[in-house]
């Protein structure tokens, strides 16, 4: 065995700046393997000498100087309303609950950069708990940020106007009830999604139902994700090609807003106007604080799942077998993911498969590195469905070039799905920036914009740019853009991220598929969807919060007060 980085696997202590930055569980490392570790190398142009001294580790104690603007009065009000141990002004508490998990918050965090708080971090114990706060604060004229778990990559839920933060996640973290009639589950909006998902997993146990149930959302950040942040940021889950989007999914919701109750009621389907669910699903707490959602639920059926990989030749032709498959009429998978070219690469090392049987075949066929894609996935139902999704897909990518390299890929990135990103941990230790874009297109735009966006990225020296399509309709699918590389100080990180969001939107797409707008985003909102599109919304915002105290400084470029 050759050199071994120094990784880092201390916890760290839990009022660090580490334990607000660090990914997931804090005793759970997942480092490079050694064949990844040496394409980092390779790509980044760095020796083992770099990864002798990690830095910005952030073991030290949460200390800020940014003063509480709250009146005593005020925060005595707080304390009434939702109890005295439900308000937090702790300097921890307060940068926590403003800082998410984009690289940009990483970042700062790790420089100490500090900015933007809350003046108090409020955990409201119910619903009516969340009417008083809105009332008084809309008096009062307090900003507002709802917070769930926390892995917004957007600056969602940054206190940019300070006021408070309210978490949702310490009290209103319960399922209401499930309706096996209906197929429904109604929960509170701090409800995090294994929690969800290992109780309707286990109905029967639970709520006394004849079958198992799943809800179908299952994001990367699914571990320490909501399904409040889902809904009001548009999500989706890895599953989404089959179950769909978390649009798809709303049935009917409940909102307190400064002007009052919002409450939609739990039709299949009706023609009554424009859709107040829609209108609400993804505005990012910028309308009021979403504080009971139903959701669709279906039977969990496990023992059915069917697994497949294949390699095709090219991008070209993986894209065009992936369409087929999804306008074939068929049905659906539940997942497909396809890689391109380098990522292919980066994933054959990450997932074990390079050095295999399966490598070794891959190549003697003819299947060439930096040109072959990679395409996993899985189909999920009826027994005799999902088989048959699989029968057609394997007819499908033959037909394209595809070479099938059985379930075994699948299951090893079934095994990493939610443990991937604790690998950015350690690759930031070392100064190595790993951040995500992703956009949405239409088929006959994707080779297009990935062609244009990579062309942009490339122009960087020394650095890694992955592609990935995870989310397929009949009518186009989604861009993700993966970058990894080594940046001398935030600036320069700030201007190329920068580049690469222009870029996305100058080539036509849409500036985000599920991970949602922000603040982060916010720059580009109009020049996305148009002027009268965003007049449409910024209405809504006056109607809805006319003193703007719910979560002001940018969101979803509503009150932008600065252009980029």
């Amino acid at each position: 065995m050759g050199f071994v980085p120094k990784w880092v696997e201390q916890v760290a202590p839990p009022d660090s700046y580490r334990a607000i930055f660090k990914w997931g569980d804090p005793s759970f490392f997942k480092h490079p393997n050694e064949r990844l570790y040496a394409l980092l190398k390779k790509a980044l142009n760095l020796m083992d000498e770099d990864f002798l001294q990690p830095v910005d580790l952030g073991f030290e104690k949460v200390e800020v100087n940014i003063p509480i603007k709250l009146s005593k009065n005020q925060l005595e009000k707080l304390k009434q309303i939702v109890g005295e141990e439900n308000v937090k002004t702790d300097d921890f508490s307060r940068v926590k609950a403003s800082y998410g998990k984009t690289a940009y918050d990483i970042l700062r965090l790790r420089k100490k950069i500090i900015e933007n708080l809350p003046d108090a971090v409020v955990y409201p114990r119910n619903e009516r708990d969340v009417v008083e706060l809105v009332k008084y604060c809309n008096e009062e004229k307090i900003p507002i940020y709802p917070r769930g778990g926390g892995s917004t990559v957007t600056r969602g839920t940054e206190c940019v106007k300070g006021g408070i933060c309210v978490d949702f996640t310490k009290h209103m973290n319960k399922i209401i009830s499930v309706n096996e009639v209906n197929h429904t589950v109604t929960v509170e909006p701090g409800i995090y999604g294994p929690e969800l998902e290992e109780k309707l997993n286990n109905a029967p146990k639970y709520f006394g139902t004849k079958h198992r149930y799943t809800c179908g959302h299952l994001p990367q950040s699914f571990e320490y994700s909501t399904v409040g942040g889902w809904v009001v940021t548009r999500g989706a889950g890895q599953n989404s090609t089959y179950y769909g989007k978390i649009e798809d999914l709303v049935v009917c919701q409940k909102y307190i807003t400064p002007i009052g109750e919002i409450v939609t009621k739990p039709y299949p389907r009706a023609a009554l106007g424009p859709s107040i669910d829609q209108i609400f699903i993804g505005s990012e707490g910028a309308y009021g604080l979403l504080v009971s959602v139903t959701l669709k639920i279906f039977r969990y059926m496990p023992e059915n799942d069917q697994r497949f990989s294949f390699i095709f030749p090219s991008f070209e032709k993986a894209l065009n077998a992936c369409r087929e498959i999804m306008q074939g009429q068929f049905g659906f998978p539940a997942v497909m993911r396809l890689s391109d070219p380098e990522e292919t690469d980066v994933a054959m090392k990450l997932y074990g498969v390079e050095g295999t049987i399966i490598d070794k075949l891959i190549r003697m066929k003819g299947y060439k590195p930096m040109e072959r894609c990679l395409l996993l996935g899985l189909a999920q139902g009826e027994k005799d469905f999902a088989k048959n999704i699989k029968r057609k897909i394997m007819k499908i990518a033959k037909d394209f070039g595809g070479m099938y390299t059985t379930g075994y890929v699948t299951k090893a990135w079934e095994k990493g799905r939610f443990t991937d990103p604790y690998i950015r941990d350690d690759l930031m230790d070392f100064g190595i920036v790993i951040d995500t874009l992703e956009c949405a297109v239409a088929w006959d735009q994707v080779e297009y914009v990935w062609k244009t966006v990579r062309s942009f990225c490339k122009q960087r020296p020394n650095t890694i740019v992955m592609s990935h399509c995870s989310h397929f309709y009949p009518q186009g699918t989604n861009l993700y853009f993966i970058f990894v590389g080594k940046f001398k100080d935030i600036q320069e990180f700030v201007e190329y991220q920068s580049g690469i969001i222009d870029s996305i939107v100058k080539s036509g797409a849409a500036l985000s598929h599920h991970h949602g707008i922000g603040k982060l985003f916010a720059p580009w909102f109009e020049e996305c969807i148009g002027t009268n599109q965003l007049n449409v919304m910024k209405c809504l915002k006056k109607y809805f919060d006319p003193n703007n105290i719910m979560n002001p400084g940018g969101t979803l470029g509503l009150d932008l007060e600065v252009k980029k």
